[in-house]
Order: structure tokens, then sequence, then C-alpha cells
């Protein structure tokens, strides 16, 4: 029986992990990553230029076939050929892996600041301080003042009015074209001296007065 530790002396294939979560987000294959692989495997053994001929012996690929991916690969930027001299002054060629990995960095960079965004904007849109100071805007039809956001926070976190009170609050002031907070604050005292607490209570109040 073949230990674990027979396999040891061949080594073993060091890659990122997020390479292998994000790679369809770099259009690649999996025909594609395992040549790249293939080659990440030879360059860390120090074979920076392995032969078609030698690749496709580790794979169901033709040598011709292996070429036209890597020829692929080429086109498409994720890797480059590249000519070196040696300390003798011979001029060798070698396959450059570093532009996957800087596709690879760029696609992680932009995701994690579309995340953020998106992030933000759900905080925004679940913070019901900033869903009210947005409702008022559009109907006002203007930017509220940093005393008027405090004052929508106020209703909030201090007088505890709850939100759909505040926005039928809203509703009866734009109702009655009456665009200030003085007016949306004193239906508010009202419906609070009358002991609405609930949006229920508020319409079921607003139907017997209006009739």
């Amino acid at each position: 029986m073949v230990s674990f530790n027979n396999y040891r002396t061949d080594g073993f294939l060091s890659i990122p992990n997020v390479l292998l979560k994000n790679y369809i987000h770099l259009n690649l294959s999996e025909l594609s990553l395992l040549v790249l692989l293939k080659l990440e495997a030879y360059y860390q053994k120090n074979n920076l230029f392995p032969s078609n001929e030698l690749l496709a012996q580790e794979m169901t690929l033709s040598p011709i076939q292996v070429g036209e991916v890597i020829q692929e690969l080429i086109d498409d930027k994720v890797i480059a050929l590249r000519q070196k001299k040696d300390e003798n002054g011979k001029i060798t060629s070698y396959y450059d892996l570093s532009p996957l990995y800087t596709k690879l960095d760029n696609y992680l960079k932009n995701h994690q600041e579309v995340a953020s965004e998106n992030l933000e904007i759900k905080e925004v849109q679940e913070d019901p301080i900033q869903i009210l100071v947005h409702q008022f805007e559009v109907e006002f039809g203007r930017l509220l003042s940093p005393i008027e956001r405090q004052e929508v926070a106020a209703w909030i976190n201090i007088d505890h009015y709850d939100n759909e009170i505040i926005k039928m609050a809203l509703c009866e002031a734009v109702l009655a074209q009456v665009y200030n907070f003085k007016y949306v604050d004193r239906i508010l005292l009202n419906w609070q001296q009358h002991n609405l607490k609930t949006p229920e209570q508020v319409k079921g109040f607003l139907q017997r007065t209006k009739f």
C-alpha cells in the first residue's frame, strides 16, 4: 500500500484558493485553468517553459491542443510569453503568469468595492431614519437641512413615534399643501394627545374626523 508520504517526494502545488473560487469570473474555462495549474506547477519546480509535449503527457490533450490553449491564454493576456538572457547571455523563453494574478487582484478589488457600495446602499435602505428623510425630501421637493434631519431622528429615537404614523402625518401635510416640519410636528402631537399609537388607530381617527 502506498503511503501518503510517498506522494510528498513529488511535492505539492501551492496556489491561492481565491483563484479556484473566482477563475470563472476571469472568463477562464476549466480546461484553461487546468493548463494554468500545470504551468504553475512547473514554474514552482523552476521549469519556466515546459514544452507542449511535456504538458500533453499529463493530460488528455495532444501537444497541438495544449498549444492552442496556451495561445488563447496569451491572446487573452492571462499569461505572457517573454524572453530573458541567462547568466551566459543565452536568450531563453518563459511563461510569465503574473498577468493572471494581476487580473485576479483587479477582480477582487473591484468586487470588494462593489460589495462595499451595495452594503452601504442596503444599510441606508434599511435605516428607518434615512428612509423617512428620503420620503420627506421627495414630498417636499428639496433636500432636508441638518436640523430637519435631526428632527426626524428625534421623532423616532426620543418621541418614539411609529414610522408609519410619521409617514401618515407627512401625507396629511402634503394633502393640506403645507410643506414644513412644524405642521407635521403639530399633527403628530395632536395624535399623541388623542392616545393614537398605531397606524390603525390613526386611520380610524382620520375617518371619524373627516366624515
